[in-house]
């Protein structure tokens, strides 16, 4: 069911039931298979019984149906996979951040000048003093290799020790032969601290390719924990639906805090690069 939290305001929301908000919020009819959806959203308050929208969600609405930005976030963990973003409006900023296991996600306004922190907080970067040396400062390997590596984490019992977890990460890695020492006992290491991989990326109304479209700029990476920070130079984001396969190359580097920072500033497009819709 949805809900909401009228202190901030924030509410907990559906696919289906965004698609039934930004339906009526645009004039248009409402599919009959979100019947289900909507009238979810009138019992809890959120729709009139005619399909007039509360004045809660208007600037949420409001930056929902005229996006400027979209900064969109994809987690990878034990847990599966996240998706999470900001939309950014003329006037308002709106998170959404989803939650293990659940179909809802929270959607919540963000201060304007606030915005770089909710990017940050979105990957929950930290600026930790306690990482371990790694020895080497970048990994290349091949997708396979990757896929083989994190792949065999699926078959751990999560009463395992660390050092079975290892010892299975690292057979599978040497099966492909594509790694040698040191970078396979680190690459090992960095699979078994992995608390998750991302990728973040800005969308907008731009230039593609000296033509109008959408402009889309974005990095990856790798946050191992103890073992840091590694930026995933290749595959280079965005990367387009078939242009990776079993051969492509992978290459993490080593980086830090300061330097995600910057990379999620400079994800931001400047006025300059925004092609406003006709009539705004």
């Amino acid at each position: 069911m949805p809900s909401y939290d009228i202190t901030r305001p924030r509410f907990r929301l559906t696919d289906e039931h965004v698609i039934v908000l930004t339906e009526l919020a645009t004039g248009r009819p409402v599919p009959d298979e979100y019947a289900a959806a909507g009238d979810e959203l009138r019992q809890c308050g959120l729709l009139g019984p005619d399909g007039e929208l509360s004045v809660l969600l208007l600037p949420m609405m409001k930056t929902l149906v005229n996006p400027v930005v979209v900064i969109s976030l994809e987690a990878t963990g034990r847990q599966g996979t996240l998706n999470h973003g900001l939309i950014i409006g003329e006037d308002h900023v709106v998170a959404h951040q989803s939650w293990p296991g659940e179909r809802e996600a929270e959607y919540t306004t963000v201060e304007p000048k606030t915005l770089v922190w909710a990017m940050a907080n979105l990957v929950n970067l930290q600026q930790s003093a306690a990482v371990r040396d790694a020895g080497l400062a970048v990994v290349e390997t091949t997708v396979a290799t990757l896929e083989a590596g994190v792949g065999s984490m699926a078959d751990v019992p999560a009463t395992a020790s660390g050092g079975a977890e290892r010892e299975r990460v690292r057979a599978a890695l040497e099966s492909t032969g594509t790694l040698s020492e040191p970078a396979l006992a680190l690459f090992a290491d960095m699979i078994g601290e992995l608390r998750s991989s991302w990728r973040m990326t800005a969308a907008w109304r731009g230039r593609d390719g000296g033509q109008d479209g959408v402009a889309v700029r974005g990095f990856g990476v790798w946050d191992c924990g103890p073992l840091g920070y590694w930026h995933r130079e290749l595959p280079a984001e965005p990367v387009a639906p078939g242009q990776v396969g079993p051969a492509s190359a992978v290459r993490l580097t080593r980086t830090d805090a300061k330097r995600i920072w910057e990379m999620i500033t400079d994800l931001l497009p400047a006025e300059g690069e925004i092609r406003r819709a006709a009539g705004r």
